[in-house]
C-alpha cells in the first residue's frame, strides 16, 4: 500500500493516511449532513463509508474508476452502522478503515468514525463484484492478491 507522505499521485488526497492495515480519511461535517437538532443525519454515516471506501481503493492503487474499467461493480449487499454518540456541524472527523475479510465474490469493509480519537460510530459493508449486466462475478486472480494481503486474515 502507498505511504501516507505520498502527496505526488494524483490519487491521494491530503486528507488520507495509510496506517497499517488501516486507512484514515478526515473532514468536517458539513451543514448539509446536519438536522434540525444540528447533528449529523444518521444516514450520512453511510455515506461517509462511501467516501473512505473511495479514499481505501485509491490508496491501494486501485480507484473505483480502474474497477469499473475492468468490468467490476461493488454493490452493496449488507450494511450496518452502530451509533455511540452524534457527530455535529463542523466537527472534524476521522472515518477509519480496514477490510475484514475478502473472498472470490465478496468484500466487507469495516469502519469507525471518530472525533478527537473517540468513536462515533462503527460499522460494516458487504460488496459483491457485479459486471456491467448485474450478475455476480468473481474478483480476479490480480485483485484479490492485492486486497488479501490487507484482510485481517492476511
Amino acid at each position: 500500500m502507498p505511504r501516507s507522505d505520498n502527496r505526488e499521485s494524483a490519487f491521494w488526497p491530503e486528507r488520507v493516511t495509510v496506517d497499517g492495515k488501516e486507512v484514515r480519511t478526515a473532514f468536517r461535517v458539513r451543514y448539509a449532513e446536519t438536522d434540525q437538532m444540528g447533528l449529523a443525519y444518521y444516514a450520512n454515516y453511510l455515506v461517509w463509508f462511501e467516501v473512505m471506501r473511495g479514499d481505501f481503493m485509491r490508496a491501494l492503487g486501485v480507484p473505483y474508476t480502474e474497477l469499473e474499467a475492468q468490468g467490476y461493480y461493488l454493490p452493496i449487499i449488507e450494511a450496518q452502522v452502530r451509533y455511540a454518540a452524534p457527530a455535529r456541524y463542523d466537527d472534524a472527523i476521522e472515518v477509519v478503515a480496514r477490510i475484514k475479510k475478502v473472498g472470490s465474490r465478496s468484500v466487507t469493509f469495516v469502519y469507525r468514525v471518530e472525533r478527537e480519537g473517540k468513536p462515533l460510530a462503527t460499522g460494516w459493508t458487504v460488496h459483491c463484484p457485479m459486471g456491467k449486466n448485474g450478475k455476480p462475478r468473481a474478483f480476479s486472480r490480480e485483485l484479490l492478491s492485492r486486497l488479501r494481503p490487507l484482510t485481517d486474515e492476511g
